[in-house]
């Protein structure tokens, strides 16, 4: 098997960075994973490693010591180069509630009117696809989708709003996304969903993970209040399937 070519740079003392070609593919994002797993279970030894994987780029980090860069770049290459047979790790579809009420979708007749088709349409469009995690950032769980139709691509906003609502749902570029919390944003909002991507009284904080996939669904303005109150008690669980490896 050709691997893709990878670039390893320094990134401070505790960590390096591992760059694969700047392509934003599921090819790419599957032979990052697939060298996570491969690390994880047979080259980083200890509980102190983190890695960190985003569309072309994986960090890996360890807090407790300093990394000899040189010593290490070797390691990580020959790695890199080594046959394995690694899993890849399971992955899930989930699936999301979203209303697209124009109280929640503050911009979504501006987005039909721009992309020259109905508010119907928009919705369609944007609930008939499976977006891929390609990295979780910006602020913690939010979630970059990509694989938005190209139907629904336009930039984002020329002036950023100073507050954007948690659970959001907005498009910007080839992306879309889900506010975790209140913060200011720029992407253009056409929906909100009621699971809380991040909670830090959870386990683990963001159920997501990069590699998995999303589906939003609509649902009515009645089903958003009943799904936020069970949201907001803890008894909402999203829907999830496993994905075949």
């Amino acid at each position: 098997m050709i691997l893709p070519s990878i670039n390893i740079k320094p990134f401070g003392v505790h960590a390096i960075l591992i760059e694969w070609p700047n392509e934003v593919t599921e090819t790419i994002l599957n032979s990052i994973l697939q060298f996570e797993n491969y690390l994880h279970e047979n080259c980083l030894e200890g509980e102190n490693w983190e890695t960190v994987p985003a569309y072309n780029s994986l960090l890996i980090l360890n807090r407790n010591i300093e990394l000899n860069y040189d010593e290490f770049r070797n390691k990580i290459q020959a790695w890199y180069q080594e046959e394995k047979e690694s899993t890849q790790g399971q992955r899930y579809l989930w699936r999301l509630p979203v209303s697209y009420d124009t109280e929640f979708g503050i911009d979504l007749v501006y987005v039909a009117e721009t992309l020259g088709i109905t508010t119907d349409e928009v919705v369609a469009l944007h609930t008939g696809n499976e977006y891929t995690v390609y990295g979780i950032g910006f602020l913690p769980g939010f979630m970059y989708l990509g694989g938005l139709p190209k139907a629904l691509e336009l930039p984002r906003r020329a002036t950023p709003r100073l507050q954007v609502a948690k659970g959001a749902v907005g498009l910007a570029g080839r992306q879309t996304g889900i506010y975790p919390q209140e913060s200011p944003g720029g992407w253009n909002i056409i929906g909100s969903c009621t699971v809380p991507i991040f909670n830090l009284k959870n386990e683990s904080p963001c159920f997501v993970s990069v590699g998995d996939k999303i589906q939003f669904y609509q649902i009515s303005r009645a089903e958003y209040d009943l799904h936020k109150i069970e949201a907001e008690v803890g008894i909402y669980q999203p829907e999830k399937i496993k994905i075949d490896a």
